[in-house]
């Protein structure tokens, strides 16, 4: 198989997903989601917050 730009690679989710595990685990500020390939290498996103959101200014 080709991979050409802008291909997007799907592998579902994972076995052990936070929502399953017993005490429940999530991902959190200052984690690291790594995705590799062997031959390609890896993508690596560091998880951040989200930052809070702006109030709308009234008259």
């Amino acid at each position: 198989m080709t991979l050409k730009p802008g291909d997007v690679i799907v592998t579902g989710t994972p076995s052990g997903v936070g929502l399953a595990r017993k005490p429940q685990l999530w991902m959190k500020d200052g984690d690291i989601c790594e995705v590799e390939i062997d031959g390609i290498g890896i993508l690596s996103n560091p998880i951040r917050d989200e930052a809070p959101a702006r109030l709308a200014r009234t008259a």
